[in-house]
């Protein structure tokens, strides 16, 4: 149902708009036990995809870190 939240931050380029929509969408899936909400739950199913990719976008904007920023081709690879 649903592949592996990946982690977005400390990486260069950093994480798109669009890849901390994905994780969003992948954590409401998973928890929701719903890879496609039923048209009954389709608003609430997408409020929370837009509440947590704010949240996490926001967390990401939030973080420090003093270590050298990780480049996804290296990451990918392993």
């Amino acid at each position: 149902m649903c592949r592996n939240i990946r982690t977005l931050y400390n990486f260069e380029p950093s994480a798109t708009e669009e890849e901390v929509r994905a994780a969003a969408l992948q954590y409401v899936r998973k928890i929701s036990g719903q890879p496609k909400p039923s048209k009954a739950n389709e608003a609430a199913f997408a409020r929370a995809v837009d509440e947590i990719a704010g949240a996490s976008s926001r967390l990401l904007a939030a973080l420090v870190t003093g270590a050298a920023a990780r480049a996804r081709g290296v990451e990918a690879a392993k």
